[in-house]
C-alpha cells in the first residue's frame, strides 16, 4: 500500500509536474533552434524505434537529419548536436529541481524508519536508556569528496535551489523567469578547476544547506530523546577531502591544504556571525548588548582576514554569558534560538569540517627513500635494510626534514605540508585536520612510514595528534590486513600512539579498487569478511575499530542504498561508529537539500543503532558463509576473465568515453595514476573506470560475474540454497538488489552495432550475454518479474531519467563512430563526446 501510494504521489508531484514545466522549458526561445519543443520528443521517439529495430547511432541520426530537419551539412549537423545536448543538460537540472521539491511528500509514504519513527519504537519497547546510551557516544561521519562528478557551480545551485522553492509553490510566471535563467547560464566550467575551486564548490553546500541542517537535526534529537543532559555533539560529523586529498592528485599542494583549512574557518565564521546577527535583533536587553557586540565584531573580522583567529572558548564563552543573563534577567526570552546557536558552535567547532589528508602510500616511500639517501643510511633502494632495522629507524631515528633540501617536487611538498599541519590545528583546532589516510596500503610500512615522518618534521611522538589511517583497497591489502594491525599493535611506540588516541584505530576500507581489481561480488565479500577480522583483532588488543567506508555513487563503487548497506552489517562488526564518503553528482542527489540531508542521515542513524537496541543481529551461518564464497569465486573467476582479456583496455579506449574525462573541464585530478604510455587498469582511476561503463549504459563492474555464478549452481540443482541466501541474509540481499539497480540502468541496444565490429564484436557478445544472464538470474532468486520491481520510485525514475538523455547518448555514439571513421571534424566530434559527458553523469546521478 505505501509503494502504490508514494507511486501516486511521485506521478503526481514529479511526472506531472516535470510534464509541465518541461514543455515550458522546450518552448523558450533561446537556442536557435525551431520548434525545439517538437524536436526534442521526436528525436526521442526516433532514437528509440531505431535502436529497438537495431539501427545503430548514426543510421538513425542521419535518417533524423533527413527526414525531420532537412540538414545536409557535416557542420550544421554538429553546430545542431550542440545545441540538443545543451537542452538535454538543462532537462536533467529541472527534473533534479522538481524531484527534490517533491522529495518531502515522497518520503510522507516511506517505509524506511526515520528517527521520529524510531524514538516511537523504542517508546513501544521501553528502551529509553538503551538509547539514551548509544546515542550519547553513537556518530556518523560523512566524508565529502571532491571527485570529478560533482561539478555543478555555485550558480547554477543558486538556480536549483531557486526552481525548487518556486515548484512547490507553483509559481509559473516566475519559473519561467528562472528556467530562462538556466537556458542562459553556462552548465560547465569555462577552464579545469583548481582543487581550491572544487573545494569552494563543496563549502558553498556545507554553508547554505548543511550548516543548518544538522544543527535542527540535533535539535530535534535533543528534544525528544527524553534526556534533559543529552549533549553529544559529535552525532552527525562533517569530514572533507578536497584540498586535502593529494592521492593521484599531483594539483594538491601544501599552499592548497593551507587555503582550504582557511577557507573552511572564514565560511563558518560567517554563519555564526549571520546567526548572531539575527539573534542580536532580538536580544535588544541591556546587559547583553555589549556581549553580544563584541562577538559580533570579532567574527567580523575573522570573516575576513585569515591571520585574524577567534577561538573556540572566545566565540562560546560570550554565548553561555548572554545564556546566563537570558535566564537570570530577562525571563528566558529566545533562550531556544540561543541555545541553538551554542549548540551550533559545539558542533562545527571553528573547523566546520575535518580536512582529511591522504596519499598514496608510493608516495611516502618516495620521501622516506630519499630521506635515508641524503642521511647516508642507504645509497639507493630501501631493500638494502632488512625490515627490523627499518622499523627501528623510523620508529626512533632524529632528522629535522626540510623541505629545500630536496629536489623531487612531491618530496618538497610532502614534507612541507607535515610541516605546516600543527599551524593549521591551532588555527582550526585539533578536530580541524587530524587524519591522515593512506591509500594502497598493503603492508606495516604504509602505517610507519607516515608515523615517522610525522617525527622526522618536528612532532614528538607524544604529541602527533593525527590518527594515522590505513586504506585497504586492494585485494593483498585485505587479505593482509589482519597480520599487519596486529604487527601495529603490538609495537610499543605504536601502542602508546593509540593510547594518546582514545584506543581508536580508524581503519579504511575502499569498495572503488576492490571492486575494479576483485569484481563486485568478491570485493563486497572480501570487505565484510575484512571488517570481521579486523573487528575482533581490534578488540583482541582492546581497540575500538572504527570502520571508514569508501562509498562511491553507484554500486559498482560501494553505493546504493546507504540504510540497507549498514543495516545489513553482521554483528561481528564494529559498531562504534558509521563513517562513509559521499561522493561525486552524490554529494547533491542524495545529501544536496536540508531535507534530504536530515533524511539519509536519520536512516544512517537507525540503520547503525538497530543492533544495539532491539537485538537485531544479523549472522551468517557456516554454510551460509561457504556459499557466499563459492558464488564469490565463480563470479571473480568470471570477471577476472574479462579482465585478463586481450580486448579488455583497447575496448575502453577505442570504444568507450575514457579518454574523455581527462578532456572534460569536470575535475582538477588527473584520470589515472603515473604517466605511462600504455593504458593499464591499475593505473586507472576508479571513477572514469566505473563511469565509462556507465556512458556505454553497460554498468559491468555493478554485475558482471554474477549470472555466471547463481547459473553454475543452478546447473547442479542448488538454485534453492541461492533463494534462501537472498531471502535470509540481508548483506547477499542488499548486494543483489544493488546489482539490479546497475542493471535497471543497462541499455545495450546503444551500442549493439559494435557486435558487427570486426575488432570488439566478440568482446561486446560477452558483455551483452553475462548482461542478460545476471538480469535473468537475480529476479529468478529474488521471485521479482521486473529489476527494482519493489522500488517503484526509484525505477520510475531511473526510466523518466533514461529517456531524458538517450537523445544525447545516442549523439554521443554517432560522434564516436564517426570519429572511428577518421572524419575530417574529428576534433570537433571529440567535443561533442566530451559535453556529453555531463548531462549523462548528472542524470545518472550515481554513476560514478
Amino acid at each position: 500500500m505505501q509503494q502504490l501510494k508514494r507511486l501516486e504521489e511521485f506521478k503526481k508531484s514529479v511526472n506531472n509536474k516535470f510534464n509541465v514545466y518541461n514543455s515550458l522549458f522546450l518552448n523558450l526561445p533561446y537556442r536557435n533552434i525551431e520548434n525545439v519543443g517538437m524536436i526534442i520528443p521526436l528525436m526521442l521517439d526516433q532514437c528509440q524505434k531505431g535502436l529497438k529495430s537495431g539501427k545503430n547511432p548514426k543510421e538513425i541520426l542521419d535518417s533524423f537529419f533527413d527526414n525531420f530537419i532537412d540538414i545536409t551539412s557535416e557542420e550544421e549537423k554538429i553546430d545542431f548536436m550542440f545545441r540538443i545536448i545543451q537542452y538535454v543538460e538543462r532537462q536533467v537540472v529541472l527534473y533534479d529541481s522538481v524531484e527534490d521539491a517533491a522529495f518531502p511528500k515522497l518520503h510522507e509514504h516511506s517505509s524506511s524508519l526515520s528517527i521520529k519513527d524510531y524514538f516511537q519504537l523504542v517508546d513501544k519497547n521501553k528502551s529509553w536508556d538503551k538509547i539514551a546510551d548509544k546515542l550519547s557516544t553513537f556518530s556518523a561521519r560523512i566524508v565529502l569528496t571532491a571527485h570529478p562528478t560533482q561539478f555543478y557551480t555555485p550558480a547554477i545551485l543558486d538556480i536549483i535551489a531557486n526552481l525548487r522553492s518556486l515548484i512547490l509553490e507553483d509559481k509559473i510566471d516566475e519559473i519561467d523567469v528562472a528556467l530562462q535563467q538556466l537556458g542562459l547560464t553556462s552548465l560547465i566550467n569555462a577552464k579545469k578547476p583548481t582543487p581550491l575551486d572544487e573545494a569552494k564548490n563543496i563549502i558553498y553546500i556545507l554553508r547554505n544547506v548543511y550548516y543548518d541542517a544538522i544543527g535542527d537535526l540535533y535539535s530535534y534529537i535533543k528534544g525528544n530523546i527524553n534526556n534533559g543532559d543529552f549533549n553529544n555533539h559529535d552525532i552527525v560529523k562533517l569530514g572533507f577531502w578536497p584540498g586535502g586529498d593529494r592521492d593521484g592528485n599531483p594539483y594538491v599542494t601544501a599552499d592548497i591544504t593551507n587555503k582550504v583549512a582557511d577557507e573552511l574557518r572564514v565560511t563558518l565564521m560567517k554563519c555564526y556571525y549571520n546567526d548572531l546577527k539575527r539573534l542580536q535583533q532580538k536580544l535588544t536587553f541591556k546587559d547583553v548588548q555589549v556581549p553580544v557586540a563584541e562577538l559580533r565584531e570579532n567574527l567580523y573580522t575573522a570573516m575576513f582576514d585569515t591571520n585574524k583567529m577567534v577561538g573556540y572558548d572566545a566565540i562560546l564563552n560570550p554565548l553561555l554569558t548572554i545564556r546566563g543573563l537570558l535566564i537570570n534577567k530577562y525571563h528566558e526570552l529566545y533562550l531556544n534560538e540561543l541555545d541553538a546557536l551554542i549548540d551550533k558552535v559545539k558542533i562545527f567547532k571553528t573547523h566546520f569540517a575535518t580536512l582529511d589528508i591522504r596519499q598514496d602510500h608510493s608516495k611516502h616511500t618516495l620521501v622516506v627513500k630519499n630521506v635515508l639517501k641524503k642521511n647516508g643510511i642507504i645509497s639507493d633502494t630501501l631493500d638494502e635494510l632488512p625490515e627490523n632495522e627499518l622499523i627501528d629507524i623510523l620508529l626512533h631515528k632524529e632528522f629535522q626534514l626540510s623541505p629545500e633540501d630536496y629536489d623531487e617536487d612531491i618530496v618538497k611538498d610532502t614534507i612541507k605540508n607535515i610541516l605546516q599541519l600543527k599551524r593549521i590545528q591551532e588555527k582550526n583546532g585539533e578536530e580541524g585536520c587530524n587524519r591522515y589516510i593512506i591509500s594502497n596500503s598493503e603492508d606495516i610500512f604504509a602505517v610507519l612510514f607516515v608515523y615517522g615522518l610525522f617525527k622526522w618534521c618536528g612532532w614528538k611522538a607524544e604529541e602527533i595528534t593525527f590518527d594515522i589511517v590505513p586504506l585497504f583497497e586492494t585485494m593483498k591489502g585485505m587479505d593482509g590486513s589482519e597480520a599487519i594491525m596486529q604487527f601495529l599493535f603490538d609495537l610499543p611506540e605504536y601502542r602508546d600512539h593509540l593510547k594518546r588516541r582514545k584506543d581508536k584505530q580508524t581503519i579504511m576500507l575502499g569498495f572503488s579498487d576492490g571492486t575494479k581489481d576483485g569484481g563486485y561480488l568478491k570485493a563486497n565479500w572480501s570487505i565484510l569478511k575484512t571488517k570481521e577480522t579486523l573487528s575482533t583483532v581490534c578488540t583482541k588488543n582492546q581497540i575500538d575499530a572504527i570502520f571508514f567506508d569508501g562509498r562511491g555513487g553507484p554500486p559498482a563503487r560501494g553505493g546504493g542504498k546507504t540504510h540497507r548497506f549498514y543495516a545489513a552489517q553482521t554483528k561481528d562488526i564494529a559498531n562504534n561508529e558509521i563513517q562513509l564518503t559521499i561522493q561525486g553528482q552524490t554529494i547533491t542527489s542524495t545529501y544536496g537539500t536540508k531535507e534530504q540531508f536530515k533524511y539519509n542521515c536519520e536512516q544512517m542513524l537507525t540503520a547503525g543503532l538497530s543492533n544495539n537496541i532491539f537485538g537485531k543481529e544479523n549472522v551468517i551461518t557456516p554454510e551460509q558463509r561457504s556459499l557466499v564464497e563459492e558464488l564469490s569465486e565463480l563470479s571473480f573467476a568470471k570477471y577476472d576473465a574479462l579482465k585478463h582479456h586481450d580486448k579488455f583496455m583497447s575496448y575502453l579506449e577505442d570504444m568507450s568515453t575514457l579518454k574523455y574525462y581527462t578532456k572534460a573541464n569536470i575535475g582538477s585530478r588527473p584520470g589515472k595514476r603515473g604517466n605511462k604510455a600504455k593504458l593499464e587498469l591499475t593505473d586507472l582511476r576508479a571513477i572514469s573506470f566505473v563511469g565509462s561503463w556507465s556512458q556505454l549504459k553497460q554498468n559491468v563492474p555493478g554485475y558482471f560475474g554474477m549470472g555466471t555464478a547463481i547459473k553454475t549452481l543452478k546447473d547442479t540443482g542448488r538454485i534453492n540454497e541461492v533463494k534462501a541466501l537472498y531471502n535470509e541474509i540481508p548483506f547477499f540481499k542488499a548486494l543483489m538488489m544493488n546489482s539490479m539497480m546497475s542493471l535497471a540502468k543497462c541499455y545495450f541496444e546503444l551500442t549493439s552495432y559494435m557486435k558487427e565490429n570486426k575488432e570488439y564484436g566478440e568482446f561486446w557478445s560477452i558483455l551483452y550475454e553475462e548482461y542478460q544472464l545476471s538480469k535473468e538470474m537475480l529476479l529468478e532468486i529474488s521471485g521479482m518479474d521486473i529489476l527494482m520491481e519493489k522500488e517503484v520510485v526509484s525505477r520510475e525514475s531511473v526510466k523518466i531519467r533514461e529517456s531524458i538523455v538517450l537523445p544525447l547518448l545516442v549523439i554521443q555514439q554517432y560522434a564516436l563512430q564517426k570519429i572511428g571513421q577518421k572524419t575530417k571534424h574529428k576534433e570537433l566530434y571529440e567535443k561533442i563526446v566530451t559535453r556529453s559527458l555531463y548531462g549523462n553523469i548528472n542524470a545518472s546521478r550515481n554513476s560514478a
